[in-house]
């Protein structure tokens, strides 16, 4: 899967949110998490949509809790700017659905990836308080507790 931001922006977002040290090789293992999670939640958002009897997903379906908007707020007032295309790349390499997103849902997705990133983060600090650089035991963790969440 290509990666979702560069070195330097997946660097920033960790030591800002949550003063962790993370290096380039968990930049792979970070776009593959968060693929998968933005795929879990425009699948929970297409079937929202159907459900509705719409033939597009639009923002307002995706599964974004409270908590979550706070984050992707916090995320926007870093001022550390993803870009559309990596991210639409990813998606590609999963399983297509049967949706197409509205202008606004493809548009809001960086910042719904940077949100997750930022609550990613702060979830290994949760975690483990004192850790500096997560380890593979961290992001098994941090990932089944995502995984139940979304």
């Amino acid at each position: 899967m290509p990666n979702l931001m560069g070195v330097s922006q997946f660097e920033r977002l960790f030591r800002e949110a949550a003063s962790l040290d993370v290096d380039k090789s968990d930049l792979k293992r970070l776009s593959d998490f968060l693929g998968q999670k933005l795929h879990d939640m425009l699948i929970v958002a297409q079937a929202k949509a159907k459900a509705n009897h719409r033939d597009i997903i639009e923002y307002y379906d995706l599964p974004i809790t409270k908590g979550l908007q706070e984050i992707i707020h916090q995320f926007r007032r870093m001022e550390i700017g993803l870009e559309l295309k990596p991210i639409l790349e990813n998606l590609a390499t999963l399983p297509q659905l049967d949706l197409e997103y509205s202008a606004e849902t493809r548009e809001k997705l960086p910042e719904i990836i940077g949100g997750l990133t930022v609550a990613l983060a702060r979830a290994f600090k949760t975690i483990d308080p004192e850790v500096k650089n997560p380890q593979t035991e961290h992001w098994e963790k941090a990932e089944a507790i995502f995984n139940t969440l979304l």
